[in-house]
């Protein structure tokens, strides 16, 4: 059996990473409530009875914390590629215009930069390193919200030229609704955090960060009409606003010969319509010729 009737398609990569986020958020939170029966860790404020996700990432689970951060970010940013990459070769509905291109640089760009605060807030973790800590969290949050907003706005002028695509619509509606809480829950984190609120900081922490793995996973949404589109490496020559593959997929050549037919084929067939029409009109042509002769 060949390699490629095994590959995975590319919505294996948003699936792999938010399921990889999500095992080590509950990881942590059930190792800190069951395994360390709620430990006050050194890097926890005095007052605090509920530690934030990177005090527990900080102490024993360290690694682990490093490890899932990293497979998350890389999976994801792959994810983020793909859907460029499959946009451009028309296995999805392509970008049109110029400014939806942009949009999707501008996605690409601020998720590598949400991606390195990521992994380095876990690098340098909050018992350590406080300050960097903290420096890298603002930016891990800045980065995911705005490579989301501008993905949002990508999606919304796509939808606005595909109509017949609602995936579009409903990955749309999806991050934007990502996008206003995370922006609402932020703001109530920094708040919480920088008035020295620290249990409903880390509550709000932990809420941020499974909404996130939530986000993660829509993309699967977002990639897997590309299966329609399998080994079809050709643009869409459709004028926007057409109905194109199922999902968000281009239609092929292959499709379109599927469903009206080759160009060969119609020519053939056009020709034997006049053909026919032509015997016709010699069969009823002859009985009046004859008919003239008699008289």
């Amino acid at each position: 059996m060949k390699w490629k009737t095994l590959r995975p398609s590319w919505w294996i990569y948003p699936i792999l990473a938010g399921t990889i986020w999500l095992a080590t958020l509950l990881a942590l939170l059930l190792y800190w409530i069951i395994q360390t029966n709620r430990t006050h860790y050194p890097s926890m404020d005095i007052t605090q009875r509920i530690a934030y996700i990177s005090d527990v990432g900080a102490a024993t689970l360290k690694p682990l914390f490093i490890t899932g951060c990293v497979l998350t970010t890389i999976l994801l940013d792959i994810s983020f590629l793909s859907d460029r990459w499959l946009r451009h070769k028309g296995r999805l509905v392509p970008n049109t215009t110029r400014g939806e291109k942009i949009l999707s640089g501008l996605t690409i760009l601020f998720a590598v930069i949400g991606t390195t605060g990521l992994i380095l807030l876990s690098v340098f973790d909050t018992a350590r390193h406080p300050r960097e800590h903290n420096v890298f969290l603002l930016l891990f949050i800045a980065g995911y919200v705005l490579s989301a907003v501008f993905i949002c706005w990508e999606y919304q002028k796509l939808g606005q030229h595909y109509r017949s695509h609602r995936i579009l619509r409903t990955s749309f509606w999806i991050k934007l609704t990502f996008v206003i809480i995370e922006i609402l829950l932020a703001i109530a984190f920094v708040s919480c955090t920088f008035t020295k609120h620290y249990n409903a900081g880390a509550v709000l922490e932990w809420i941020i960060a499974f909404i996130f793995s939530a986000y993660v996973f829509s993309f699967a949404v977002d990639l897997y009409p590309a299966v329609k589109t399998k080994g079809h490496n050709t643009p869409t020559k459709k004028r926007p606003g057409e109905i194109g593959g199922l999902g968000g997929g281009a239609l092929s050549e292959n499709e379109s010969e599927n469903r009206f037919g080759s160009a060969t084929e119609m020519e053939e067939g056009i020709r034997g319509v006049n053909g026919r029409m032509a015997r016709g009109n010699e069969e009823v042509a002859r009985p009046a010729v004859a008919e003239a002769s008699n008289f």
